[in-house]
């Protein structure tokens, strides 16, 4: 059973930066996995952020392009997302995603906005706040 946690969530101004990590568990060293983040805030509809292939192969949402990084350490088994210049809209619960065998970073991206369900591993989440 794939376990995924996260850290690095806080409070930051308009403008400023916040790294978030997510530790996998669970995985045998020949699995192949794409992991991504999404967010979830109150009363929007949750969407995928950006998400990394096995390859290193990323995707992100239009409105993190340019501004938000992933990244992953496969010797550690972690995810980052470096978030920069970020803005009051940021604010949400972030969730760490993973899913299981060869699968782009574009269609977990799909998975975790239409169709969570179909994940095999999510985080408990980091809450991001952002003021203006």
């Amino acid at each position: 059973e794939v376990k995924l946690v996260e850290s690095g969530g806080g409070s930051v101004q308009a403008g400023g930066s916040l790294r978030l990590s997510c530790a996998a568990s669970g995985l045998t060293d020949s699995q192949t996995v794409t992991m991504g983040w999404f967010r979830q805030a109150p009363g929007k509809e949750h969407e995928g952020v950006a998400a990394i292939d096995s390859d290193g192969v990323t995707g992100y949402a239009d409105s993190v392009k340019g501004r938000f990084t992933i990244s992953r350490d496969n010797a550690k088994s972690t995810v980052y997302l470096q978030m920069n210049s970020l803005k009051p809209e940021d604010t949400a619960m972030y969730v760490c995603a993973a899913r299981t065998g060869y699968v782009t970073a574009a269609q977990v991206l799909g998975i975790m906005r239409i169709a969570p369900h179909a994940l095999d591993a999510r985080g408990q989440g980091t809450l991001v706040t952002v003021s203006s």
